[in-house]
């Protein structure tokens, strides 16, 4: 068992080292300038990426907010289970998503989908109504890369394709994204 831990680690540590530096910076100013223009910055994702996207909403919309002293309009779309199951039973689950921004997106705002796989169909279905509305998207993704890297206008990759160690680095870059405006408030002034 110490050396699958050992293994692990190790092969957890390549993955963290795979983050593109320059792009989460890209990520950082898309998020400023939300901020800077009071836009809405939608977030989503399925399973272990929904709890990222749930663990992002909340320390940026409480955590960064507090320490820059304005507030970040961040919403989970994954949070309202009333929305999801109405949209999945009387839609698709694919269009769970697309359904919440048709009601809230606006051109200009900012859209987060967080994907292993980069093919999960209803991050698909909203990364592409985001687009096709002048939202802006960006598209966390395993090494697979999938349909949303394709779509998004910006995708984020890590090179990987174990779920667990793709979702650790992407709530990496996640609190990266958040602690950006924690430990250097005047970013966000």
């Amino acid at each position: 068992m110490n050396q699958w831990i050992s293994d692990y680690i190790k092969a957890q540590q390549v993955a963290h080292d795979s983050i593109p530096v320059a792009a989460v910076a890209q990520l950082i100013e898309k998020l400023r300038v939300a901020l800077k223009e009071d836009r809405q910055i939608f977030v989503f994702g399925n399973g272990g990426s929904a709890a990222n996207a749930s663990h992002f909403a909340t320390d940026l919309g409480k955590l960064a907010s507090d320490k820059v002293g304005k507030r970040f309009r961040v919403l989970s779309l994954n949070d309202n289970v009333g929305w999801l199951t109405a949209l999945a039973n009387d839609y698709a689950y694919e269009d769970v998503f697309a359904g919440q921004l048709q009601n809230y997106g606006t051109p200009g705002d900012l859209v987060l989908a967080l994907s292993v796989s980069g093919n999960s169909p209803n991050c698909v279905k909203g990364l592409e109504w985001a687009k096709a509305h002048g939202l802006h998207t960006v598209a966390l993704v395993g090494a697979k890369r999938g349909r949303m890297a394709e779509i998004a206008e910006q995708a984020i990759v890590i090179n990987d394709t174990h779920y667990g160690r793709v979702e650790d680095a992407q709530m990496g870059i996640c609190h990266m994204a958040c602690y950006a405006f924690v430990e250097k408030p005047e970013l966000g002034r």
